[in-house]
């Protein structure tokens, strides 16, 4: 009797619990039921069924129109499949959505459960903001986007935007296009692999391989990340970024540039390439001027000539190039070095015209090729025009050429004068000829054994050397005056160096990489101060020189107005 009553008890509590898990089940598909909206129909002229060509759907023709959480949609003919909550439209369908957009295709499916539609056949939207045309479309309306995986272009007030396939991001006013992207107006033309474009803003983001064409003249900007605003041409690229301007190009790790002003600025890794003048200056902060073709380097800048056997480099604390190609000069300021494989030089500033050729070194120039120092109160080269090659050399007032002996370093080869003019051959020094006051002072060795044998002093009116592989083969005196050779035992040792005599080989830049050396200075807080107030005044004196071909520019321009 007690087992009865305890099975009885026990079959009840399972009985009861399985009344609850139906209860409870049926409470959760009432709850969904309340969640998912069904879709409504709000017009058809004929409404009828085919269960044989349809099983399960309401047949909807002519001014068919249902609506859905906020959504209307109209069609000519449709079908509604209740129990799916799935309806599937035909011909001039019309999606609506408050007056957020309004979508218009041939066909179009719609699921109310996952408020997700899909239009195909002549698609087009439009909203306040832009009107996109495309083949296929799908329309999330949970996440508000719209995505199309065919070409799809999107046109606004701006620009036109087209691309393989691309996402519109409704709240945001974003489109993010992928796959053969561009964006053209009257003015520029974007081609990406990858971008975010805003309808509201006409900004650009890359993401990926990107160009913008200028479509008014042929300079372009590549870049693979960074934004270019369409309204006010302004871009901004931080990788791999290229400006291709007219007669230069500008690589750089970071480019911000203006096209309307003409003004770009550079950060890092700066590579500035002049295909005109067949050249390359680096740094790592630059401004370019492109109205002016001009521009602004520093941060361990360099100017690279290239030549036919080798390269010129030129380094200083600020480089400024002005004028045009045909008009062009290139200033390089402070603690400038020079280095080239036979031939390197230091000076304070130089002054180079691209134009005419003509290189000058100020304040103290030195130069060395091969074996020689040469010194002067102003020292200038020229480079010939069509070969880039060095063609000539000139050393103005006191000019000065040491070349130490080959066997022992207490003696020096020495030739002093007024002024003094050199030749170059295949960017080689062939000939000079000191010019007014020659004096020399020459180590005679034997051939064979390299025994010291003579030293002789010539004085004379002028003085020409042929040189070959930086060595003095032939030496030929004009108006000779006096002269005499000693043994080396007998030579006066007051006599050895020439009055002027400064040694300087340690200043000399025996590798490229040594014209970014600094020449030891004073640690003095005096000397650190007078060096920052230098770099100041040159910086100074570089925008100076900007502003001046800025205002010689708008005079013109007033001049052409008023003529006109």
């Amino acid at each position: 009797m007690a087992y009865s009553f305890l099975y009885f008890c026990t079959l009840n509590n399972i009985i009861l619990k399985k009344i609850l898990f139906l209860i409870f089940i049926a409470s959760s598909l009432q709850v969904i039921s309340q969640k998912t909206k069904r879709i409504r129909i709000l017009s058809s002229e004929i409404t009828t069924t085919d269960e044989d060509r349809y099983p399960g759907a309401t047949v909807l023709i002519n001014n068919v129109k249902v609506a859905h959480e906020g959504a209307v949609l109209d069609c000519k003919r449709a079908l509604l499949y209740k129990e799916k909550n799935l309806f599937k439209a035909v011909g001039e369908v019309v999606i609506e959505q408050g007056d957020s957009i309004i979508q218009y295709s041939d066909f179009a499916n719609y699921d109310a459960n996952t408020k997700i539609a899909k239009s195909w056949g002549n698609v087009e939207v439009n909203d306040k903001e832009m009107k996109l045309t495309t083949d296929t479309l799908y329309f999330d309306r949970t996440k508000q986007e719209l995505f199309y995986p065919t070409f799809g272009k999107i046109k606004d007030k701006k620009n036109t935007l087209t691309s393989d396939r691309g996402t519109y991001y409704l709240e945001s006013k974003k489109f993010t296009a992928k796959t053969r992207v561009n964006v053209v107006n009257p003015d520029n033309k974007l081609e990406s692999d990858h971008l975010d474009y805003y309808t509201n803003s006409n900004l650009a983001y890359i993401y990926g391989p990107s160009t913008v064409y200028n479509l008014k003249d042929s300079t372009k900007i590549y870049a693979e990340k960074g934004f270019f605003d369409t309204n006010t041409d302004i871009s901004y690229f931080v990788k791999n970024a290229k400006l291709y301007l007219k007669n230069k190009t500008v690589a750089a790790d970071s480019l911000y540039y203006d096209k309307r002003k003409g003004f770009a600025s550079a950060n890092n890794k700066i590579k500035v390439i002049d295909t005109i003048q067949n050249s390359v200056i680096k740094g790592n902060y630059a401004e370019i001027f492109e109205l002016q073709d001009s521009l602004f380097i520093v941060k361990k800048p360099v100017a690279i000539s290239i030549m036919e056997k080798d390269s010129l480099y030129i380094h200083g604390d600020t480089i400024l190039v002005t004028g045009k190609k045909d008009n062009r000069i290139m200033r390089t300021y402070h603690n400038v070095k020079i280095f080239k494989s036979n031939l390197q030089g230091k000076c304070d500033s130089i002054h180079s015209n691209q134009v005419t050729g003509l290189t000058r070194m100020f304040k103290n120039p030195i130069l060395w090729s091969g074996k020689s120092q040469i010194t002067g109160d102003s020292i200038q080269f020229l480079t010939n025009k069509e070969t880039n090659n060095l063609d000539s050399l000139r050393v103005l007032q006191n000019s000065f050429i040491i070349q130490k002996d080959s066997i022992d370093p207490n003696y020096f080869n020495q030739i002093k004068g007024r002024n003094i003019y050199g030749k170059f051959i295949d960017n080689d020094l062939r000939t000079m000829l000191v010019k007014g006051n020659a004096e020399s002072l020459y180590h005679s060795r034997n051939e064979d054994t390299q025994v010291l044998e003579t030293i002789t002093k010539e004085i004379a009116s002028d003085i020409k050397f042929e040189l070959e592989n930086n060595e003095v083969v032939q030496t030929t005196y004009f108006k000779q005056s006096e002269g005499k050779t000693y043994p080396p035992s007998e030579f006066p040792e007051e006599e050895k160096k020439f009055q002027g005599f400064i040694w300087r080989e340690d200043e000399q830049p025996k590798k490229m990489e040594d014209i970014f050396i600094k020449d030891k200075v004073s640690d003095s807080k005096t000397d650190t101060k007078d060096k920052k107030v230098k770099k100041n005044k040159a910086a100074e004196k570089a925008k100076k020189i900007l502003e001046d071909e800025y205002l010689k520019r708008d005079k013109l321009k007033k001049v052409d107005e008023e003529e006109e």
